[in-house]
């Protein structure tokens, strides 16, 4: 009778396969790593590389925050008699702040497809944010409605370069297994903004008020913008450019490597070979791909369900604390979603999935809008404010995966980032009107609302995650077709 067992020879010739195979795959990391000297010097060099690159691109967080604050601060100056010095009246106070929204949609999409082809970040970043702080200045000398309005709409239409433009600077500097962690660092800049921004504005407000004979709402802008022009002139001496257009701060050999990384990370190189047909033709393939238009509706609907953070101190207020105590609590929940995010982010980047990641911490925030519906207790009021605040977390993993979807070329890349957050802030149109103050104190329909965009987010990743699935089975089948080793792979 034949034994089903294999043979002691199958055996070994077995291990002999396996042996060949690991060597071949030895032999041909050790032949792509030549160049920077070895697989272990690479390394090496890897490592020094992205110090440098993590230090530079550190100050792009103080930049966040000061764009938060200056496109903020006007509801903090209202606080002190901005609509009274300025003699709103109905609803203008609402129409400053929805007109930044303006500007900062149509604003995207050119400024991004105007950074990729000058290569320059560390010039245009920095000048658009000196422009940005001198509006946000001129916004305290202004005397009426007409001249606020004015202020808003160009500020508005100013910062639209900073945000669709660090989301394209890292992605062109980051792998996709390192992205998600960077924009999440990125992003700590308006959750710190959220924790900490009142306070701030509330000691300006308080000292100086009558200060050489302007009223403290006025001193808010000053103060403000002089800093944000400040760090903007520091940033043009630290931000990096693109990998092509870096030769100031790196070597040779770190530029190369570099660029190595972007090409081992996607199969392809990040520049000549995959730039065809100029910037318009990326225009052109941004609109043609249905995943940019899939992703921006899931974002515009992900960015409604948390309209809360305008309305954070209204919230909190409905607790019954005094001015003070309300915005000390408002501090707690964001240093909270701050740390969520990072661990989130982090293990995201570790296992390389992205889906899960989103959808977990926005379940966690309608457990906290369902909670705010249900009861009026002090506590569970206040815990709600941490599970909503906690659902941060999923916004910031989503940015990194647009990043990691719309990988190739560059210049489709920066239109579909920037349109996408475009297109998102629609969302923030939208929810300022969520949260009237007839729906208070318990504000149940705009939860109610809430609810509804953030399980149509949820459901919206799910179904693209299954598509990348789909085409990542595609890529294994045809690559196994063709005797090829494993290649590009979105991640889900």
């Amino acid at each position: 009778m034949a034994s089903s067992s294999p043979s002691l020879n199958e055996k070994e010739h077995d291990v002999g396969l396996e042996h060949q195979q690991s060597d071949v795959e030895a032999d041909a990391q050790h032949t792509i790593d030549a160049e920077f000297g070895g697989h272990e010097a690479r390394k090496k060099l890897e490592k020094k590389l992205l110090l440098k690159l993590d230090a530079r691109m550190s100050i792009l967080i103080v930049i966040y925050i000061l764009n938060y604050i200056d496109r903020n601060n006007a509801s903090a100056a209202r606080l002190r008699g901005f609509e009274d010095d300025l003699h709103l009246k109905n609803q203008e106070f609402n129409t400053l702040l929805s007109i930044l929204y303006v500007g900062y949609i149509l604003m995207q999409i050119p400024s991004n497809m105007f950074l990729n082809y000058i290569g320059k970040p560390s010039i245009y970043l920095p000048c658009c944010m000196i422009v940005w702080g001198m509006i946000s200045t001129l916004t305290g000398i202004t005397k009426s409605f007409i001249g606020a309005l004015l202020t808003r709409f160009f500020l508005g239409f100013v910062e639209a370069a900073f945000f669709p433009g660090a989301l394209f600077l890292l992605s062109k500097w980051y792998k996709r297994s390192e992205l998600g962690m960077r924009t999440a660092v990125l992003s700590c800049g308006s959750l710190i903004s959220n924790a900490f921004g009142s306070l701030i504005a509330s000691g300006i407000l308080d000292g100086m008020e009558g200060r050489l004979g302007h009223a403290a709402w006025r001193w808010l802008f000053y103060i403000e913008g002089a800093l944000t022009m400040f760090v903007a002139v520091l940033a043009i001496f630290i931000l990096p450019d693109f990998p092509a257009t870096s030769h100031t701060w790196l070597s040779p050999e770190e530029v190369r490597l570099a660029e190595k990384r972007m090409e081992e990370d996607v199969g392809v190189g990040d520049e000549g070979e995959t730039e065809a047909g100029g910037q318009l033709h990326g225009l052109a393939m941004a609109f043609a791909d249905w995943k940019v238009w899939w992703l921006a509706l899931a974002l515009t609907s992900l960015v409604v369900s948390l309209s809360f953070n305008a309305f954070f101190p209204t919230l909190s207020a409905t607790m019954g604390y005094n001015s003070t105590i309300t915005l000390l609590l408002c501090a707690p929940p964001w240093v909270f979603a701050t740390l969520v995010a990072f661990a989130m982010c982090r293990h995201s980047d570790r296992t390389r999935e992205r889906f899960w990641h989103i959808a977990i911490p926005l379940a966690f925030g309608i457990v906290g809008f369902i909670i705010a519906i249900s009861t009026m207790n002090l506590a569970a009021r206040y815990i709600s404010l941490f599970l909503m605040a906690q659902s941060y977390a999923g916004f910031i993993i989503f940015l990194a995966w647009v990043s990691n979807s719309i990988v190739r070329p560059p210049s489709k890349r920066a239109v579909a980032l920037a349109f996408i957050n475009a297109f998102s802030q629609l969302g923030n149109i939208a929810g300022s009107y969520v949260w009237p103050k007839g729906w208070g104190p318990t504000y149940a329909h705009s939860y109610a609302i809430c609810i509804s965009t953030n399980g149509l987010c949820i459901i919206m990743c799910y179904v693209f995650k299954k598509h990348l699935e789909r085409k990542n089975r595609e890529f294994e089948a045809k690559e196994q077709a063709e005797g090829r080793p494993a290649g590009f792979r979105f991640l889900t």
